[in-house]
């Protein structure tokens, strides 16, 4: 394997749900010599999908990693290729694989266009400042409009999509695309694998038109390099293919352009030209550049270059339990190279672990490696402590990267095991779950003593419950599904509280005044602010009160529900020579923070869903009358592929169960998909009852 790492590419494959991701990403495995056969989704059979639950419902739950090679102008590649899932419930293993690669592959259905999915993974794409190159999949479907797609990316996506690519013909006519690069016809001939094509001439009746696009083509490169720009309009036909090539690629990495192709995985069309195009326009670790880090110690910036002689920096951005070798954290090694047999320090916990195998992955299966370099991806064995997101790095030269952002989770189910012997598996089966997956969460109710387990969404959830079963072999009671609501307070209010203990030799005391109210606008978590003068409060004491608020906030005064922020502002107070402790103001502030946020106005808020449903015509009054039943709010409709398309806000709480009976309103022609948009507050009315729901629970 070639050590270079510019002909390294690390990238994800990502879209909505049903565009093609594991379909595309087999027929990657079949053309690059990974796999002898194609796997398919519907049969169960795809590689990627290794999972017993993807493969009976035909999905993608987790991201699988796979590392291939591919030959492009005489040189071989090095492809590590993570493929993620499309449903919102999973979004966690997106989020987590665009943090760490270099590059995606973005595809979109040619007749569905851009789906709400497909802005949710854009938008975590921007976040990570992700180059893409844009992918139109299902050509040879009825209703596949490449050209429409291409301007559903420019108006929903706000990207600026090109074109390298036209199609010829289309639904069962596409028979093959016209290469704006080199000003060539490819077409594929009749054999089923999709390995052969003729490079011809371009077709009379597309000349015109494919004339047209590569001078939109090459005007759009031409604006990141000001000599071409010049030639394009002195003589176009002088810039060579060679040149535009060079000029797309810078385009794709600064992000000016997303290149758009098409073709049709599923007949096996379009797959090679779309390898071509990763190698050609996709940063290679080297032009992704270094990455920032902090020194743990001094927290001043360092920089780690992609350079096996640099010190090692590695994220562990996934943690997988496997029944063979245990837990395996998925790495993504930055700089320096990590040998198997040695030591590595995190950051996070402060301590050294051995890393005691080395693998590469394939799916779910593992080839030993002896070492992985910077740039690379690889799977580690031998870890006692580690989290998603741990920084990983030499044991002297410490850094912290970048960690990855999780969202809440927004629904929890309570869980009971069947049997007593049941009991002690469960805990264990639950922590490694949740270790696995972030937006997993476990927790006991202090009230009624219930196990309640939460996640994104009603699929996440039933797909944690299927796995308890057969991979830990726990069976489960569940409750009704609940919303996890939050609390909020309104108003400012001014408090002072004090706390005193006496129990006979030393005592307790500590003295505050706090005004608490909302947080600044964008502010999340604890706003605290230190307004003591004249060391009223000794200093060493005011990170107690800091954390005694901080703590107090996941127990909010209505309902107990969490706090997702507010602001303390600690103005005066006073303390006892020999009875005040960092104890005594921590429980303090717990108590200032309950008598406070009485009086601070306090509300319940709900999270709202964005909802949207692809229904017949005919149907679009039910849907809509539904929706408003649920104290829906429609935002906008429209038409999509002789369907129409509903939009709407909805609170959660009312969506239980919506699937089913979206099908029997819609005789089962409508589809709908719903993700997490923001929290509301609650009317008084429902709050009310919500509150006493919960009290009725706790006697």
């Amino acid at each position: 394997m070639s050590k270079d790492l510019r002909y390294t590419r690390n990238i994800g494959i990502m879209a909505h749900i049903d565009a093609g991701k594991t379909t595309t990403t087999e027929r990657i495995l079949y053309y690059t010599g990974v796999n002898y056969k194609i796997g398919e989704t519907h049969e169960g059979t795809a590689t990627m999908d290794w999972m017993e639950q993807e493969q009976e419902r035909g999905i993608t739950i987790t991201s699988a990693a796979t590392t291939a090679k591919w030959s492009y102008r005489d040189t071989e590649y090095k492809v590590n290729i993570i493929d993620t899932p499309g449903h919102v419930d999973f979004t966690v293993e997106v989020e987590r694989s665009l943090r760490i690669l270099d590059g995606a592959v973005a595809l979109f259905c040619a007749v569905g266009g851009v789906e709400p999915q497909s802005e949710t993974v854009w938008r975590q794409a921007e976040k990570y400042r992700v180059p893409r190159i844009g992918f139109v999949n299902k050509m040879d479907r009825n209703g596949a409009d490449f050209f429409s797609v291409v301007q559903q990316v420019k108006d929903k996506l706000k990207a600026n999509p090109v074109p390298l690519q036209i199609p010829i013909g289309s639904e069962e006519k596409f028979c093959g695309v016209v290469d704006l690069i080199d000003n060539k016809a490819i077409v594929w001939t009749d054999d089923p694998k999709g390995t052969k094509f003729d490079i011809v001439e371009i077709p009379a009746q597309l000349r015109e038109e494919a004339a047209e696009w590569r001078a939109r083509l090459i005007e759009a490169v031409a604006e990141t390099d000001d000599t071409l720009l010049e030639r394009f309009f002195d003589d176009p036909d002088s810039i060579t293919p060679d040149e535009i090539r060079t000029a797309i690629r810078t385009a794709t990495i600064a992000q000016v352009i997303v290149p758009m192709m098409c073709g049709s995985a599923f007949k096996n069309k379009g797959v090679q030209q779309l390898l071509d195009a990763v190698m050609a326009f996709l940063p290679s670790p080297i032009d992704k550049g270094a990455v920032k880090g902090i020194n743990p110690d001094t927290d001043a910036e360092i920089i780690r270059e992609p350079d096996v002689k640099a010190p090692m920096a590695g994220l562990a951005f996934k943690i997988a339990t496997d029944p063979y070798v245990g837990r395996l954290a998925f790495v993504r090694v930055y700089s320096g190279v990590v040998d198997s047999g040695s030591y590595v320090l995190n950051t996070r916990t402060g301590k050294k672990e051995r890393i005691s195998r080395l693998f590469q992955m394939h799916a779910n299966k593992q080839n030993p490696i002896e070492q992985c370099g910077a740039g690379d991806i690889c799977a580690v064995v031998g870890f006692k402590d580690l989290r998603t997101g741990d920084t990983l790095c030499g044991v002297d030269h410490p850094i912290v990267l970048e960690s990855i952002t999780f969202p809440d989770p927004v629904i929890g189910v309570a869980v009971e095991p069947k049997t007593q012997a049941d009991l002690d598996k469960l805990g264990n089966a639950l922590s490694k779950l949740a270790e696995e997956d972030p937006t997993f969460q476990v927790r006991t109710d202090a009230d009624s003593g219930q196990t309640v387990i939460s996640g994104m969404g009603e699929l996440h959830l039933e797909i944690i419950l299927d796995r308890l079963k057969r991979e830990f072999k726990v069976e489960c009671n569940q409750g009704a599904p609940q919303v996890s609501y939050k609390e909020a307070i309104t108003a400012t209010y001014q408090h002072r509280e004090v706390f005193k203990k006496q129990s006979g030799g030393r005592g307790k005391f500590a003295d505050i005044i706090v005004t608490v109210g909302p947080a600044d606008e964008g502010v999340t978590g604890l706003q605290f602010v230190d307004s003591v003068k004249g060391g009223n409060i000794p200093k060493e004491y005011i990170p107690s009160v800091e954390k005694g608020f901080k703590e107090a906030m996941s127990n909010g005064v209505l309902a107990g529900f969490a706090l997702n922020s507010m602001k303390v502002n600690l103005l005066d107070g006073s303390f006892h020579a020999v009875d005040s402790d960092s104890l005594s103001f921590e429980i303090c502030a717990k108590q200032a923070f309950k008598a406070a946020c009485r009086n601070a106005r306090p509300i319940l808020l709900e999270p709202i869903m964005s909802v949207e449903v692809v229904t017949p015509e005919e149907s679009m009054g039910d849907v809509i009358g539904d929706i408003n039943k649920r104290r829906g709010q429609i935002e906008g409709m429209e038409s999509r592929g002789g369907a129409r398309v509903v939009k709407a806000k909805v609170p959660l709480s009312e969506m239980f169960g919506y699937v089913t009976i979206l099908r029997t309103i819609t005789s089962g022609r409508a589809t709908s998909t719903m993700e997490f948009s923001h929290y509301s507050p609650l009317s008084d009315t429902l709050a009310k009852d919500v509150i006493a729901k919960v009290k009725g629970k706790a006697e």
